[in-house]
């Protein structure tokens, strides 16, 4: 019994030698360790992560994380959407899917819109997609780390994640244990939406994820008539003074559009005019 007693004690003393001898070793490097990482299966393999983050609800962070798949999709691109919106999910709908998602082994296969969209949200999961997910934040996190790690998302060049608003829980799960490339800020031009997004991209410098640009959503409405653009929430101007002195590129400035939105309500946002979210593509990692 000892002598197991023993062995057993020299084993743990030589893995924690090892495991010290690592740390010291990325310490030499510059490298450092991340706990909270979370490793996908052996069937993922993602080129880039990029996160969509709005800091403030109702600005349209999910129709843009939605056009921006269909976009770079159109351009050749393998593309998914991980919903991390857990209690307010909406990208199923907007692409007209309701497949649950298939089973292999322990693992999950996302579904798949008409144009060969990978996604994987938790109203797929749901008999009910009205039915309310009344979960606190531990268990929310750990859904989207789920999300990451037992999907089989395959061969994918960008997985993009469309978060809640906030810097609560899931951003921060997020940033800490995907490898996030980057993120996008959604806003619109109201002062208060700014002022949440600033707080959006201080949490991102302060966790040392790159922001690739901002997007400014329902900047105005187009006259169908005459064509003049009229600003709904007043002008873009502080936005674009703000972004300048942060040092942040406002890549997208998108109108609000009843035929987009009708598109998104009918789950047919794969329809949306070519072309309209391809400068957001221009600040993404290639």
């Amino acid at each position: 019994m000892e002598e197991n007693q023993d062995k057993a004690l020299e084993a743990a003393v030589a893995k924690a030698k090892a495991a010290k001898a690592k740390a010291d070793q990325a310490k030499a490097e510059g490298k450092q360790e991340n706990p909270f990482s979370v490793a996908p299966n052996e069937q993922t393999r993602v080129k880039h992560v990029i996160g969509i983050v709005s800091g403030k609800g109702g600005v349209g962070k999910s129709s843009v994380t939605a056009g921006l798949a269909v976009e770079l999709n159109r351009q050749g691109f393998n593309v998914g959407i991980l919903d991390a919106d857990i209690t307010g999910p909406s990208i199923p709908r907007m692409f007209g899917v309701t497949t649950t998602p298939g089973i292999v082994g322990e693992l999950m296969l996302p579904a798949e819109t008409e144009t060969g969209i990978k996604l994987i949200s938790i109203n797929l999961l749901l008999e009910d997609e009205e039915t309310p997910v009344i979960w606190r934040g531990p268990a929310i996190a750990g859904v989207v780390k789920q999300f990451w790690s037992e999907v089989i998302w395959g061969d994918l060049d960008y997985l993009l994640v469309d978060m809640p608003p906030g810097t609560g829980d899931v951003p921060l799960t997020v940033f800490q244990s995907l490898p996030v490339d980057g993120i996008l800020l959604v806003t619109s031009p109201q002062n208060l939406v700014e002022m949440v997004v600033k707080k959006a991209y201080h949490m991102a410098e302060q966790m040392k994820i790159p922001v690739l640009g901002v997007v400014n959503n329902f900047a105005y409405v187009q006259c169908p008539h005459c064509g003049e653009k009229i600003e709904v929430f007043g002008s873009s101007d502080r936005l674009d003074a703000w972004a300048a002195e942060a040092g942040v590129k406002v890549c997208a400035t998108l109108p609000m559009d009843p035929d987009i939105a009708s598109l998104a309500d009918s789950g047919r946002i794969e329809n949306i005019p070519v072309g309209l979210m391809e400068p957001v593509t221009t600040v993404l990692p290639e």
